[in-house]
């Protein structure tokens, strides 16, 4: 097995730890392998081509971080043709929160998702999808 090194803030990592404590994971290396396990089945199952699916997409960030809502207003942007609404609000005094709904492909959807997912100093991404094409709701919830 290949050794991998990445970085991530503090905290994150202090979450990673008692996850695998409370949840018995071997260590960090085994939490992990299973996310990004989870997180490449979660998108290999959207995969349909040309279903159009509706989606909202929950963002909280830290409020003193104006760089995390720059970048998140480019992602906003470049997706314009998927976001039908956002919506910005204040959580306690520490936290914002972006709320988008979307509308497109799954391809587009993911896109935007993932888009999202890397922008640096992002506290949680959670979605979920609905299917326009029947009406079947697909609840699908990260962090």
């Amino acid at each position: 097995m290949s050794v991998v090194s990445i970085s991530m803030p503090e905290a994150l990592l202090e979450r990673i730890d008692e996850f695998a404590e409370e949840h018995g994971y071997s260590g960090r290396s085994e939490v992990v392998r299973e996310g990004t396990r989870t997180l490449f089945e979660e998108f290999q199952e959207q995969r349909i081509e040309g279903q159009k699916q509706m989606c909202t997409v929950t963002v909280v960030f830290e409020y003193c971080q104006p760089a995390v809502q720059e970048r998140l207003t480019r992602v906003r942007h470049e997706y314009d043709a998927i976001v039908s609404a956002t919506t910005h609000t204040h959580v306690q005094d520490q936290y914002c929160m972006e709320l988008y709904v979307l509308q497109g492909a799954t391809e587009a959807l993911s896109g935007f998702i993932n888009s999202v997912r890397a922008v640096p100093n992002v506290q949680a991404v959670d979605y979920s999808i609905a299917s326009l094409g029947d009406a079947h709701i697909d609840q699908r919830i990260k962090s």
